[in-house]
């Protein structure tokens, strides 16, 4: 099948950060993201997120991410936020509550076809015992 997606990742790059350490967290959890400088943080878009999908199933987190997706649901995708600390080291870490001192980074997916819902089984499918329950 073929998904249409559109992503934009967002994140502050504080004063006391590295700006090619920040581009380097948001490669290690999306390596197809083309990267901009925008104001004083940057922006990145992508239209795929097989590594992040590949990192979920890694880390045996298909359920908090799938729980994640649907607290940010939005009528045309979804939306979270990732710790920039644990991306830099290639980890997924959802951010939770008050965004971090340093900035979270925020990413929207914006799903084009053919649904939400595909789109999310597709990157983290629902698990049974654990397990991922693919189509």
């Amino acid at each position: 099948m073929i998904y249409r997606v559109d992503v934009r990742i967002e994140t502050p790059v504080n004063p006391t950060e590295v700006t090619d350490r920040v581009t380097d967290a948001v490669h290690n959890v999306f390596p197809d993201a083309e990267i901009e400088q925008e104001g004083e943080g940057i922006v990145a878009t992508t239209h795929a997120l097989d590594r992040f999908s590949e990192l979920l199933h890694r880390q045996e987190i298909l359920d908090t991410a799938r729980n994640q997706f649907a607290e940010g649901r939005q009528a045309e995708g979804f939306a979270f936020r990732l710790k920039k600390q644990a991306a830099f080291e290639g980890v997924v870490n959802f951010a939770v509550g008050d965004p971090n001192e340093l900035g979270d980074i925020d990413v929207r997916v914006d799903v084009r076809e053919p649904s939400v819902e595909a789109y999310v089984d597709h990157i983290a499918p629902p698990t049974e015992e654990g397990e991922p329950i693919e189509p």
